[in-house]
């Protein structure tokens, strides 16, 4: 299947590239604020516990926006398949709330999800190193 931009699947996958790139960009701006945060508030007295607080809703907030690239990511991989090997069934193009349909799990599922993105080592840095800097400085 030739790669052009009248074709349903390259054009899906261009458009779910750059919402995965997107994705990239938004978690990069919670790590940045997340740093500002532990800044201001070291410059400010806040007290460790609403800072700590803080920074571990901004690293939940950064899992879950992992966990919805982690799904694009995968609706990717598939159409990259479907284009390498030469899929021509249009009917393939634009299922990507439909395939996720169909393996999505139950709550405690998409909890598990997110923990688990949130313990990704690119996710993780820099709110545990943040976390205990808090701890440290924030007693003394």
């Amino acid at each position: 299947m030739p790669l052009t931009t009248d074709n349903p699947l390259t054009l899906e996958w261009t458009t779910l590239q750059n919402n995965f790139e997107q994705y990239e960009r938004s978690a990069l701006w919670v790590k940045l604020v997340t740093v500002a945060l532990f800044v201001v508030g070291l410059l400010y007295g806040m007290p460790s516990e609403t800072a700590i607080t803080l920074m571990l809703v901004l690293w939940l907030q950064e899992a879950i926006n992992r966990t919805s690239q982690a799904r694009l990511g995968t609706r990717l991989r598939h159409i990259e398949l479907m284009l390498r090997r030469g899929d021509d069934d249009n009917g393939s193009a634009c299922q990507l709330h439909t395939d996720f349909e169909t393996s999505r799990g139950g709550a405690g599922a998409l909890l598990s999800e997110y923990f688990h993105n949130a313990l990704r080592p690119t996710v993780a840095f820099p709110y545990v190193v943040l976390v205990v800097a808090q701890l440290v400085l924030g007693a003394g």
